[in-house]
Order: C-alpha cells, then sequence, then structure tokens
C-alpha cells in the first residue's frame, strides 16, 4: 500500500511531467479558452486532488484519474459558464443600466463622458472589486453562482461589491463629473 507521502510525491511528480500535455488536453476540450483559463483549471483540479481527506482512497492510476478529473471540472464549468455578452446594443443597455447607479435622477441617456470615466475607473480597480463587478453587473452571474464556482462566502462578494461601487462613486466625485 503506498504512503499518503509517496502518493503526493507522484502527484507532484505527475503534475510537473505533464503539465503542458494538460494544458493542450484542457484547449481541446474547450474552445476559444484562454490560456490562463486552462491553467486555472489545472490549478484547481490540482487543489482539489491535493486536498482530498485523509482517508480516502488511494490513486492506483494517476494519470487516469487526473484526467478524469479535468473533465469533470471542464463539464461542471461549461453547465454554469454564463455566454459573454458581444452584442453592441446589449452592452450599451448594460453600460447604461450600470451607469444609472451613480446618478441620483433617472435619464433614459446619460452622458458618454460619464460612460467613459465608469470604464476607465473600473479597469482601474483591483482584479476582486473589478470581477465582482463585471460578474454581476455585466455578466449577469448572481452572488449565489459566484459563491459556488469560487469558493467565497457570500457576505464577503456583497461587501467587495458594496466596497467597488464606493470606490467607483467617489473616484467620479473627485473627477467633478456630473453625477
Amino acid at each position: 500500500m503506498v504512503s499518503r507521502k509517496q502518493q503526493n510525491n507522484n502527484l507532484t511528480e505527475f503534475f510537473e511531467e505533464e503539465y503542458s500535455s494538460l494544458k493542450g488536453y484542457v484547449r481541446s476540450k474547450i474552445r476559444h479558452t484562454a490560456e490562463s483559463d486552462a491553467e486555472d483549471i489545472i490549478q484547481d483540479v490540482a487543489l482539489r486532488i491535493f486536498s482530498r481527506p485523509l482517508d480516502a482512497l488511494p490513486i492506483h492510476n494517476i494519470g487516469g484519474f487526473v484526467y478524469n478529473a479535468i473533465r469533470n471540472r471542464i463539464i461542471d464549468i461549461m453547465r454554469t459558464k454564463k455566454e459573454r455578452v458581444d452584442d453592441g446594443e446589449t452592452l450599451e443597455i448594460l453600460w447604461t443600466e450600470f451607469t444609472s447607479l451613480f446618478q441620483d435622477d433617472f435619464q433614459e441617456t446619460y452622458p458618454e463622458q460619464l460612460k467613459e470615466k465608469l470604464k476607465e475607473a473600473i479597469a482601474a480597480l483591483k482584479p476582486v472589486y473589478r470581477d465582482i463587478i463585471i460578474a454581476v453587473d455585466f455578466e449577469g452571474y448572481t452572488y449565489k453562482e459566484i459563491a459556488n464556482q469560487t469558493g467565497i462566502s457570500l457576505g464577503t462578494l456583497m461587501s467587495r461589491r458594496h466596497r467597488a461601487l464606493s470606490i467607483l462613486l467617489k473616484k467620479l466625485k473627485s473627477e467633478k463629473i456630473n453625477t
């Protein structure tokens, strides 16, 4: 019987030797994926495998086990993945809705300058703040969906979005844009 330490060593060695093959496998299964997406999937699977409970059954076929785990993770992602909004008209509506968060009086259209400043301000946010704004306000994810996918608590996600909105409002006010 293989000890837990030896199994972890075997897994580590497998991931080191097969990393580029694993990335190729992920990219072959998901079209139009960025390299970072493939790496994220592999790292997520590796983390889950290395975090297995001590009483879990030993892995006899490491390659088969890892490739199966990656395939299952890809299926999970494909089931929950929201489509990106590429339609210009839909994006314009989303920007208008998001811009309305920063205006006291509702208007059907907002100054183009305000939208541009918002885009710049969002791009300048820390990644955790930018990601939550994009996921909730533009991609339509719910906090629960994000929490299930990332493992981050609902409260933390809501707090990050609230903090991001505060930062954006403060930035816009400091630039003296009509808000």
